[in-house]
């Protein structure tokens, strides 16, 4: 079986923004592959902008990387001259602008979220291709095919941080459980008018779902907790 290992890094991935009352919750797993070899188990896939303002990354590690150090930069230069922290809108289209100019060569897509004083909690999506999306709630990645039917039955206005924070955990845990691209921990962000809460919830921690195996730390402690009822004649 050829692994590939100099296959472009990918974050096939899953990534989840939701707004609730008072702010937005972002959150995404960790797994970082390169082919079928996972490169990163435990990479952060939530990248700050700005003070206000996160990105969740999929797609191309290496092109979200590169967009988003070009957005934090420019979105610095904006604050000074400004005099103030720049809005969510203008950071999520500046990614929306460089995304589309060279939406040929990137394969990536991005949620932005975050909190400003003028229209409080927003996220927006730009997949590939470099289209910008204005929504209460979005998915992304690979994992992200798991879960449409699932975020219309749970996704409800008005929620409070905790629902928020829950839905969240708990829909990329159902991705982790499907998708064997998607894998590791569960890291979230929680941005509002008080600031920004970063959580990490390990993968032992995380509910196992339908048929799913019990994390085990190496192939022969499967091994040995296997042991098979001896023959009967």
């Amino acid at each position: 079986m050829d692994l590939d290992l100099n296959a472009p890094h990918s974050m096939g991935t899953t990534i989840i923004g939701v707004t609730y009352d008072g702010g937005v919750v972002l959150g995404a797993d960790s797994r970082t592959s390169t082919g079928m070899y996972v490169a990163n188990r435990a990479s952060d896939k939530i990248t700050q902008l700005t003070d206000n303002v996160y990105i969740c990354r999929s797609g191309s590690a290496a092109d979200s990387q590169v967009i988003s150090d070009y957005v934090r930069y420019f979105l610095h230069q904006h604050t000074i001259q400004l005099g103030q922290p720049a809005t969510v809108k203008v950071a999520a289209n500046l990614v929306r602008l460089l995304s589309y100019q060279n939406k040929n060569m990137l394969q990536m897509g991005v949620i932005i979220g975050g909190w400003d004083k003028y229209e409080g909690g927003q996220i927006f999506s730009v997949p590939l291709g470099g289209t910008i999306l204005k929504q209460p709630f979005a998915i992304g990645g690979s994992g992200s095919s798991y879960l449409y039917g699932f975020f219309d039955q749970a996704w409800k206005e008005g929620m409070s941080k905790d629902e928020a924070e829950k839905l969240v955990v708990k829909a990329v845990s159902l991705a982790i459980a499907r998708d064997g691209a998607s894998g590791g921990v569960v890291r979230t962000v929680i941005i509002n008018a008080d600031g920004v809460t970063k959580n990490f919830y390990s993968g032992d921690s995380l509910p196992l779902w339908h048929e799913e195996l019990e994390p085990q730390n190496s192939l022969l402690d499967i091994l040995s907790s296997s042991s098979p009822e001896p023959m009967s004649t």
